[in-house]
C-alpha cells in the first residue's frame, strides 16, 4: 500500500464533486463516497472488471482517499492510499501455494519426475505473475495520479 498526500486550494464539497462527475459509472469505474461528520469526505475507487480476462488488461488498484478542511480558508488536504486488488492477490497466493504444495508432495516420498518439473512450473510462474504485478502496479499508481492531478 502507498499513500499520497497533498493540499488543493478547493473545498471539499466542490472536490468530490468533481471526482464523482468524473468517475461515475458511466466512465467504467466503480465510486463510492461517503461524507462524515466534521466535514471529512472518503471515497474508494476501483475499475470495474466486467470479464475476468479484464484482470489482464485494466487498472487494478484500488484507490481510497479523504478529503478534509485544512487550517488555511479554501484548502483541502488530500490523503489518498493505493492498494492492489484483491483478485490479484488471491491469484498470486494460489500459484505460490499450489508450488508448495507440489514441493510437499515431492518431499514426502513422490519421486516422479512429472512431479518436480510441475513443481518448478507453478513456481515460476507464480514468481513471473508477482514481478509482473509489481511492475503493473507501479504503473497503475501513476496512472491514477495523473488523472487526479488532472482532475483538481
Amino acid at each position: 500500500m502507498k499513500n499520497w498526500n497533498f493540499k488543493v486550494k478547493c473545498r471539499p464539497n466542490e472536490i468530490s464533486k468533481n471526482l464523482e462527475a468524473s468517475f461515475g459509472a458511466a466512465n467504467g469505474f466503480v465510486f463510492n463516497i461517503k461524507n462524515n461528520q466534521n466535514n471529512l469526505v472518503s471515497f474508494k475507487i476501483r475499475k470495474r472488471l466486467l470479464y475476468a480476462w479484464y484482470i489482464l488488461y485494466h487498472n487494478n488498484v484500488v484507490v481510497k482517499g479523504s478529503l478534509s478542511n485544512a487550517e488555511g480558508k479554501g484548502e483541502t488536504n488530500v490523503n489518498i492510499s493505493f492498494s492492489q486488488h484483491l483478485l490479484w492477490k488471491f491469484v498470486i497466493f494460489v500459484h505460490l501455494l499450489l508450488a508448495l504444495s507440489f514441493v510437499i508432495a515431492i518431499f514426502l516420498g513422490s519421486n516422479d519426475i512429472a512431479m518436480y518439473v510441475l513443481a518448478i512450473i507453478t513456481l515460476a510462474i507464480g514468481v513471473f505473475l508477482w514481478l509482473r504485478l509489481q511492475k503493473k502496479y507501479e504503473r497503475n499508481i501513476q496512472e491514477y495520479k495523473d488523472l487526479i492531478c488532472n482532475l483538481l
